[in-house]
């Protein structure tokens, strides 16, 4: 039986901010081909882990290895991070945002790219200041989603959108994930629309990992959904 490969391997990572500790000692090996959901309230160290991860934030303690190798300009080309908040020009057009990403990332599949844009219904010529919250956040989707990136990094893609939006953002990743070739880390609390796109789930309470495991065997075990599990743990 073939060995697992990992994309992403960390081991005790642990980062403060003054006296608050947003990372606790956070540990774990992600295989190539799964999506895991990184789970918790707002300020349980969700947003802060992947940004570790993505090199935007350097830990105080810990390690942190994608293909073996620390975060840096060299492990850029392996990861795409899709932040929460809207890093988009306002006066560029939908038509616009692709073709700038299709020539900044070396990786970028305009097939891919049309056949999302295609699918989210967003219109080429709309300009990304008209776009309603809802349908920036289903661009941002394809700035992460028409990579040929094997970790892709997505940061609360529900937050405060409608709820058309958030049927298509999970639809579009479920119809685009590379389960050979590609693994996704999904930070949320909207669990409830997102929980069966898991392999596994982890919770995070005040930066330490709470409960982490297969979310199948999770739901086995506890008898219940993963959101009602959610609502168990944070109860």
């Amino acid at each position: 039986m073939a060995s697992k490969r990992y994309v992403l391997e960390i081991d005790g990572l642990s980062k403060r901010y003054g006296r608050v500790e947003a990372l606790d000692d956070v540990s774990l090996q992600l295989p190539m081909g799964e999506i895991w959901g990184v789970l918790g309230p707002n300020g349980s160290g969700k947003s802060t882990l992947l940004k570790c991860i993505a090199g935007l934030v350097k830990p105080d303690e810990g390690s942190i290895r994608i293909n073996g190798l620390s975060p840096s300009r060299a492990t850029k080309s392996v990861v795409a991070f899709v932040p929460e908040i809207n890093t988009m020009y306002r006066w560029m057009t939908v038509a616009e945002v692709m073709s700038f990403a299709a020539a900044f990332y070396q990786d970028w599949s305009k097939e891919r790219a049309q056949e999302l844009m295609e699918f989210m219904r967003l219109e080429p010529g709309k300009k990304v200041g008209s776009l309603s919250k809802g349908m920036r956040a289903r661009l941002r989707l394809i700035l992460g989603m028409a990579r040929d990136a094997q970790l892709v990094l997505l940061d609360e893609p529900l937050s405060g959108i409608d709820p058309a939006s958030r049927d298509r953002i999970v639809e579009g990743i479920a119809r685009q994930f590379d389960g050979e070739g590609q693994s996704i880390v999904l930070s949320t609390h909207a669990v409830d629309e997102t929980e069966r796109l898991f392999d596994t789930v982890m919770f995070l309470r005040d930066g330490h990992i709470e409960l982490i495991g297969n979310a199948e065997e999770l739901r086995i075990q506890r008898g219940k959904s993963i959101n009602d599990l959610f609502k168990e743990v944070y109860a």
